[in-house]
């Protein structure tokens, strides 16, 4: 099995583990990015193109291809995924087509998509400046959300509950975006459909996430996270629980709704991942993404719902059906937080070896390197990693969580050091 994977340009070593695991489980990866660091996977399953230009992306992807004949192409970038779309095209392999991963990348297509196929979604507006949002936030009605087009991770997405307030968070956004990484790591020369800002109505309900497929049009949920607390004006990503509170109906429901939505976005096969948000007690769609979720979600599916994203992704790349089911929860409790501190230089993180080494720790990975600027809200999005623990009852998992991350030591440039901060203390099922 011999898969060529495709970063436009390369996002540090955040995917490095999923790459290990594509061959812990049969793949022969070859790895291609657009910009990448010399030496970055072992050679000769490596090539850099030297350049961020699709042109010159596709052109390598081409001659390798030429050389190896894949037998799929895939990527586990947000920032990739149209250029995957276009490679697949190219190299005569499957793929979800550029119409069809441009709707599942730019916030403003997929939600027009949502509206022509009839599926729930908060109300939106395309905002190019601040009269029209301010105007948009008057007719909707506060709180709303400002959010980015092309975002991803949370970036500049704001819950805006006044005039003035908005103005203010419509400046810092729309500076901010030009320089947001999965805005600037996408290939040059590609359409990436409007790139600004949107103002949404605000929902007011739970949020889960959801790990799923579709197959010839039939939508399997292969897993389900609830997020366990209640954020702020920043949305952060931060702690998640399994197995789902969801009620049967509830999933029947939702499967339908993110069918729904896949098929109007142009998915009829490939991995998804889902956001679902609770709105006056009905499930309405946040967004769908032509891709495995980040952060541990894929480890977190294995365990808690015997699903497996990254198989699932290696199949869907090839052509073939991949192992999968309606939502099964296994019976193991799993509580998982980003791990958050303060804007600054950061310095260093220390995990201990009795956090990383537990048999209770699923995930204790640090993904932001000594030296680098972490930037909070409003400025930015920055986490330091990930810390996930299992466990056989939702009490348990939630001792642990606060337990281990109270063991984690992070020092930012010119500051003491400190444990990291626990943003789950309102967490509650």
């Amino acid at each position: 099995m011999k898969l060529l994977a495709i970063e436009a340009q390369q996002f540090a070593s955040y995917y490095l583990p999923r790459y290990r695991q594509v061959e812990e489980f049969g793949g022969n990866l070859h790895l291609l990015h657009g910009i990448g660091e010399p030496d970055f996977w072992p050679a000769p399953r490596y090539r850099v193109a030297g350049s961020p230009k699709i042109d010159d992306i596709l052109a390598a992807a081409t001659d390798w291809h030429a050389e190896e004949n894949f037998d799929g192409v895939l990527t586990f970038s947000e920032s990739s995924v149209m250029t995957v779309a276009l490679a697949a095209d190219a190299l005569g392999l499957p793929g979800v087509g550029l119409p069809a991963a441009r709707n599942s990348r730019n916030k403003l297509l997929m939600r027009q998509a949502h509206e022509r196929g009839g599926v729930p979604h908060p109300r939106f507006r395309f905002v190019p400046d601040l009269p029209s949002a301010l105007a948009t936030a008057a007719e909707f009605g506060y709180p709303v959300v400002l959010k980015p087009t092309m975002g991803t991770a949370s970036n500049f997405v704001f819950r805006i509950d006044n005039p003035a307030e908005l103005a203010q968070r419509f400046a810092d956004a729309s500076e901010g975006i030009e320089r947001m990484l999965a805005y600037v790591m996408e290939a040059e020369g590609v359409d990436l459909g409007p790139h600004g800002l949107l103002v949404e109505s605000f929902l007011d309900g739970r949020e889960h996430l959801f790990e799923a497929v579709i197959w010839d049009d039939e939508l399997f949920l292969g897993s389900v996270v609830d997020r366990a607390t209640v954020e702020g004006k920043n949305f952060d990503d931060d702690v998640h629980v399994a197995p789902t509170a969801l009620t049967d109906e509830q999933l029947a429901e939702i499967r339908q709704i993110i069918g729904s939505a896949a098929l109007a976005q142009g998915l009829h096969r490939s991995v998804l991942h889902a956001e679902i948000r609770f709105h006056q007690g009905r499930p309405h769609l946040v967004e769908i993404a032509a891709r495995p979720g980040g952060g541990g979600l894929d480890m977190v599916a294995r365990v808690t719902a015997d699903y497996c994203p990254i198989r699932a992704s290696m199949d869907v790349a090839r052509g073939i059906r991949p192992r999968v089911s309606h939502y099964r929860p296994t019976g193991v409790h799993m509580m998982g937080t980003c791990l958050i501190c303060e804007a600054g230089q950061l310095e260093y993180v220390s995990v201990p070896a009795e956090v990383s080494g537990s048999d209770r720790t699923l995930l204790a990975r640090i993904t932001a390197q000594p030296g680098a600027v972490i930037r909070r809200p409003p400025d930015g999005n920055n986490i330091l990693g990930f810390l996930v623990v299992t466990g056989a009852s939702a009490a348990e998992v939630k001792h642990t969580l606060e337990e281990f991350a109270a063991k984690i030591e992070v020092k930012l440039v010119g500051r003491p050091a400190t444990m990291t901060a626990t943003p789950w203390s309102g967490a509650h099922r």
